[in-house]
């Protein structure tokens, strides 16, 4: 991760401390049933079956700390869970502190690209919307999968290449915006997140044709939706304050480290880390893949 990019999300959680915290814990929300259904689970039930056996669970760049708490609800109260970050494990501490869910979870500040062995073995490792602001990401997932034990299983989710002119117009904003102080880069993507707004307003619905040259899947969207699919990222969740929206698109736009990826190279990296994959799932914006030593 370049100092630009440390620096950009350094001042994201600085000034966003709690941010999507109760909703990513907010049962039935757009968020948690996001990360649970990427992963492969249909409900809390199977989450908490799959944690079941999990002596030791480790959140690979926690940031503040919410999916750490997530874990950490569904775990056995034995579980032991570790979070790393190269930015932000105290404040993940103090978030999991006010919300009484700290109880044997420890913090640690770490670079997934360093020296990781004194953190022990885990039986599983989650680590999603994270590789892609690293600069090796694949170096990276070999790291982390010296740590797994001989049962254990790495869970990582990172953007997937999107259709021409939504890339066009992400690399457009974020070459504009990605050396701006925060808070310059903060208003202007407090415009962007207006827009977002305006479009969600319009409760309508549209069906579109395929097109591929433009990438353009067949099928129904949402107004908002079709836009942020194809032409832009405006985030826009109305369970959401103003200000987390727009923290959300600023950390889409300002990173200058924010790589995309197929799910044919996300195979080849499983591959040459001697992984067995036995979960992936593909959306509009990333890519989930979990596996487990060979």
């Amino acid at each position: 991760m370049r100092d630009s990019t440390i620096d950009t999300f350094k001042e994201k959680w600085e000034n966003n401390r709690q941010l999507a915290f109760k909703e990513t814990l907010r049962e039935g929300s757009d968020i948690f049933s996001w990360i649970l259904g990427r992963n492969g689970f249909a409900s809390t039930a199977e989450l908490t079956e799959y944690l079941r056996n999990k002596r030791r669970v480790l959140d690979a760049g926690c940031g503040n700390g919410r999916v750490t708490a997530l874990l950490k609800r569904y775990a056995p109260t034995t579980t032991e869970i570790v979070g790393i970050d190269l930015i932000s494990p105290d404040i993940a501490r103090k978030n999991l502190e006010a919300f009484h869910l700290s109880d044997n979870v420890l913090f640690f500040e770490r670079d997934l690209l360093c020296d990781l062995s004194d953190l022990g073995k885990f039986d599983f490792i989650y680590c999603q919307e994270v590789l892609h602001h690293i600069s090796d990401p694949e170096e990276a997932l070999y790291n982390l999968c010296s740590l797994l034990s001989s049962e254990g299983e790495i869970a990582i989710y990172v953007y997937r290449k999107k259709a021409p002119v939504r890339e066009f117009v992400d690399d457009y904003v974020r070459n504009k915006i990605s050396d701006l102080p925060y808070a310059k880069a903060f208003c202007i993507c407090h415009q962007i997140t207006e827009l977002g707004k305006v479009l969600s307003q319009y409760e309508i619905k549209i069906r579109v044709p395929k097109v591929d040259v433009l990438g353009i899947e067949e099928g129904e969207y949402d107004l908002q939706r079709f836009v942020y699919h194809f032409f832009m990222k405006c985030f826009w969740n109305p369970n959401l304050s103003f200000q987390e929206n727009t923290a959300i698109n600023y950390d889409w736009y300002h990173p200058q480290i924010a790589t995309r990826h197929t799910l044919e190279e996300v195979r080849e990296w499983f591959i040459h880390t001697k992984l067995k994959i036995i979960h992936e799932k593909v959306d509009f914006y990333g890519i989930t893949v979990r596996g487990k030593l060979v």
